[in-house]
């Protein structure tokens, strides 16, 4: 039996409008139901963002160290910051040496007595509403660095060799003109389409709406699940040893 040898299959976003209304037992006759339509999927998107990491949204980033600079902003749209390292590439551009940076909060942050000391970075506070101050652009998330880089950590004749590196989870993007893709991958294509068929039928089919949402949990359940990395968990208890007098 020949098979189409492809793996393509994707919706635009009229055609996945389209779906979600036929699961609601109607069709999107106006310019207005595509509208609210579309508005609905956007609002989807914006409650993903609540259900944890998405892993196709995860990517990397970098920025120059420069002495004495603490803040560093990140990508607009930016999440969350997983992990951030240090990456020396003065001894070797092709085998530089990269040093894990631990994440600390706010309250750690605050009661370092000086943020601008120099030295080699060790921690990072990531400040995602940009109201810290000191940044060059307060209006996207910054990551702050401690300690600011010295100068036998940054460089003005070769910025590249001292780098910030960081992962971070990105925004997933609007909706757009209806001949758009979905900025999804395959595995969450039916949870899309479920879940706006649950979000419109708060408005045009109330009746079916416990079902509906019942469906849309339960596929994207399943689509979570596949989406989360497959590696081993090591916990280790933590020792203590109470003082004896």
């Amino acid at each position: 039996m020949a098979t189409s040898g492809t793996t393509t299959f994707n919706l635009a976003i009229d055609d996945i409008v389209e779906e979600a209304y036929e699961r609601c037992g109607a069709m999107s006759r106006s310019g207005y139901d595509l509208a609210s339509a579309r508005r609905s999927l956007n609002i989807l998107f914006t409650e993903w963002g609540n259900r944890g990491v998405h892993l196709w949204e995860v990517k990397s980033n970098e920025s120059n160290l420069v002495e004495g600079t603490d803040a560093y902003d990140a990508p607009a749209g930016t999440q969350a910051i997983l992990e951030s390292w240090y990456r020396n590439s003065s001894t070797s551009t092709t085998n530089p040496t990269d040093t894990a940076l631990t994440k600390i909060d706010r309250s750690a942050y605050a009661n370092l007595a000086n943020k601008l000391s120099k030295g080699t970075p060790s921690q990072y506070y990531v400040d995602m509403v940009g109201q810290t101050g000191g940044a060059v652009s307060p209006t996207v998330p910054q990551i702050y660095v401690y300690q600011t880089a010295d100068s036998g950590h940054s460089s003005t004749t070769t910025p590249t060799n001292h780098k910030l590196m960081y992962y971070y989870v990105a925004r997933l993007q609007d909706a757009g003109v209806y001949t758009n893709n979905a900025d999804v991958v395959y595995k969450f294509i039916a949870p899309m389409c479920s879940g706006l068929a649950f979000y419109l039928s708060q408005k045009i089919a109330p009746e079916k709406t416990d079902a509906l949402r019942l469906y849309y949990e339960d596929e994207l359940a399943r689509a979570l699940k596949e989406d989360g990395e497959r590696t081993s968990s090591f916990i280790t208890p933590q020792a203590y040893y109470p003082s004896i007098t």
